[in-house]
């Protein structure tokens, strides 16, 4: 069970099982849409007031997310704040 105003967890296993082949165009951007949305509320929710299940999922994704990418260090928020010029930089 993830947390409230979170993507649920059983929803994000079913669009990882399904082939993008057999989703049509409308799917695969809602879920674009749905798990930016979900990136962000898991970046600007502190672990700290998170429930252990969803610490450890936002945990694994961010270090996957920075494998991936190329991780600097910074948060989604930071790297918003900054986009915008709110950063401290």
């Amino acid at each position: 069970m993830s947390d409230l105003g979170r993507k649920d967890f059983s929803t994000q296993a079913k669009e990882k099982i399904t082939p993008d082949s057999s989703k049509s165009t409308l799917d695969k951007a809602g879920e674009g849409i749905t798990n930016t949305a979900d990136k962000v509320a898991g970046a600007v929710q502190g672990d700290a007031s998170k429930s252990n299940t969803q610490s450890a999922f936002d945990k694994t994704r961010r270090e996957k997310d920075n494998a991936v990418h190329g991780g600097t260090g910074e948060s989604i928020a930071d790297k918003v704040k900054n986009a915008v010029g709110l950063g401290g930089n």
